[in-house]
């Protein structure tokens, strides 16, 4: 099942190098915003990759999804607190997030899963 982490890693990867390559200054300081979002703030990194979690998830964002469910694994964080996170998500986004959630849990115990 950790296939499909590294399927997406990989595909995330190779498509970002390529879309950098073409040194466009807009996409650029968007992924650059991104990037210094998520750091240390006023709030901690765990606080805002569920904020994200929960964004993406009600945003229906599948590739954002897995990118913000594998910080938070890498984060440290529960499956306890995805799941209360993703219940949130569920609550705001209404019933048309559920085909998202289940890819969340299946992504999640791919991350479990590998380790």
């Amino acid at each position: 099942m950790s296939d499909i982490v590294s399927e997406f890693n990989d595909y995330r990867s190779k498509m970002n190098d390529r879309i950098l390559a073409d040194n466009n200054k807009i996409i650029k300081r968007i992924f650059n915003l991104d990037t210094n979002a998520f750091k240390e703030g006023a709030l901690d990194v765990k606080t805002k990759e569920l904020l994200g979690l929960v964004a993406s998830t009600v945003l229906r964002c599948d590739d954002c999804i897995k990118y913000h469910l594998e910080s938070s694994h890498k984060e440290g964080l529960s499956k306890n607190e995805v799941v209360e996170a993703l219940g949130i998500a569920t609550l705001v986004g209404g019933t048309i997030v559920i085909p998202h959630l289940r890819r969340a849990y299946e992504y999640w115990d791919a991350l479990e899963s590998k380790g």
